[in-house]
C-alpha cells in the first residue's frame, strides 16, 4: 500500500548539541489528522560502519568504550564522515584509524537506521576486503582493541553480552549473507 507522506506544516529546532539537533515537526496526514513529532537530526555529514573481512572470512571487530551503556562494547569500526568525504574514502579512513588496516576492495552494501521513528541519522555499511596494514591517526581517546572473529561463528558472536549495538549486529548478518551469495 503506497501512502502520501504527511505534509510538513511547521518545523522548529527546540534543542541542539554538538552531535544532534532536536526538531519538532507539525504534520498533517492525508486523512486530515494533525500531530507534532520530535526527531533527532544529525548535525554531521553522515556516518559509516565497516566490516573489514580477511580472506578467511575473519572480520576485524573493535572493543571500545560506549558512553551510552557505560561499558566496553564489541562491534564493527564506525565513524562520522567528514565534509565532502566520499562514503568509501570515509570507510577506508576509519578502518586505518581504528583497526590499522585499509582495503583494496570496498563495497557499499546499503544504509542502516537505528530508530527511524524519531532519528534521521543513517549509517552506510561498507564491506572492506583485500586488506593490507595501514594506520592513520584517529580521534579515539585510547587505543582500541582489535578482535578478529570468524563469520562462521556469527551465532556465538551475537549471543555475547558485550555485543549489543544493533547496527553492528545487522551489518554482520548482511555481510555474511552477501559473502555467501
Amino acid at each position: 500500500m503506497s501512502r502520501d507522506k504527511p505534509d510538513v506544516q511547521g518545523r522548529r529546532t527546540v534543542a541542539t548539541s554538538r552531535l544532534f539537533e532536536v526538531e519538532e515537526l507539525d504534520l498533517e496526514f492525508s486523512n486530515g489528522a494533525r500531530t507534532c513529532f520530535e526527531r533527532l537530526v544529525s548535525r554531521g555529514h553522515g556516518a559509516v560502519i565497516i566490516a573489514p573481512v580477511q580472506t578467511d572470512r575473519t572480520v576485524l571487530l573493535i572493543r571500545e568504550y560506549a558512553a551510552g551503556t557505560h561499558r566496553y562494547e564489541l562491534g564493527l569500526p564506525k565513524g562520522r564522515m567528514e565534509a565532502g568525504e566520499d562514503i568509501l574514502a570515509a570507510a577506508n579512513r576509519e578502518i586505518m584509524e581504528e583497526v590499522g588496516h585499509a582495503g583494496h576492495r570496498l563495497t557499499h552494501l546499503g544504509a542502516l537506521t537505528v530508530a527511524p521513528g524519531y532519528m534521521a541519522h543513517q549509517t552506510h555499511l561498507v564491506l572492506a576486503e583485500d586488506l593490507y596494514p595501514r594506520t592513520a591517526e584517529g580521534d579515539e581517546p585510547e587505543a582500541l582493541e582489535v578482535v578478529p572473529w570468524s563469520l562462521d561463528r556469527l551465532t556465538e558472536l551475537v549471543a555475547r553480552e558485550d555485543l549489543t549495538e544493533a547496527r553492528s549486529i545487522a551489518a554482520l548478518y548482511m555481510v555474511r549473507d552477501y559473502l555467501d551469495a
